[in-house]
């Protein structure tokens, strides 16, 4: 009588840890799932335009001349808006197999495993954008490419939250990794 007394007390504990591992997966994705439409969004509608004065000749007067900068300029960029869609759209058709499948195994293994290349997607597509990022920032002197953030200066501060929104999208991939290898390791 005792030993079915333990069972069922061990087997309302391992319920409630799951649904709690369950909740806790559920509001991860959700997050990102906000986060990374948001990066996506935030960078795919930057746009900036402006009139920089150029001197062709020292004796006469500059020429204006306008400029635009748009996110579909840069190829890094361009990688930056459809890494992040695609994660959006990748956690959204997670979160239905997750109330579709009901936990089973190949599913779980499946999502976890394309969780960690979403994951690597949208690091690689960071790396990238900073990368060009801090260029258009700091310019580079050994090919004279010169910094453009003191000219859009807007549109590289759009950049820049994109990038944070995005990178706490990647690290709630890796949270959602994190939690699978808890939830096999606790089964």
């Amino acid at each position: 009588m005792e030993m079915q007394y333990k069972e069922g007390i061990n087997g309302e504990m391992a319920n409630r840890r799951r649904n709690k591992v369950k909740r806790t997966d559920l509001a991860v994705r959700l997050l990102a799932l906000v986060l990374t439409l948001a990066a996506a969004v935030v960078l795919g509608v930057n746009k900036q335009a402006t009139t920089v004065p150029i001197q062709i000749i020292p004796s006469l007067p500059p020429v204006n001349v306008p400029v635009n900068a748009k996110w579909l300029h840069m190829s890094a960029f361009v990688y930056f808006v459809i890494a992040n869609a695609i994660a959006c759209s990748y956690v959204a058709v997670s979160l239905i197999l997750a109330f579709a499948s009901k936990g089973g195994k190949n599913v779980s293994l499946m999502v976890t495993i394309l969780d960690l290349v979403v994951m690597t997607l949208l690091f690689s597509s960071l790396g990238a954008t900073g990368a060009v990022g801090l260029i258009g920032y700091e310019g580079n002197s050994h090919v004279q490419w010169k910094k453009v953030c003191n000219v859009f200066d807007k549109f590289c501060h759009q950049v820049a939250a994109a990038m944070v929104l995005s990178f706490i999208g990647s690290i709630a991939y890796l949270l959602l990794a994190v939690l699978s290898v808890f939830n096999v390791y606790k089964n």
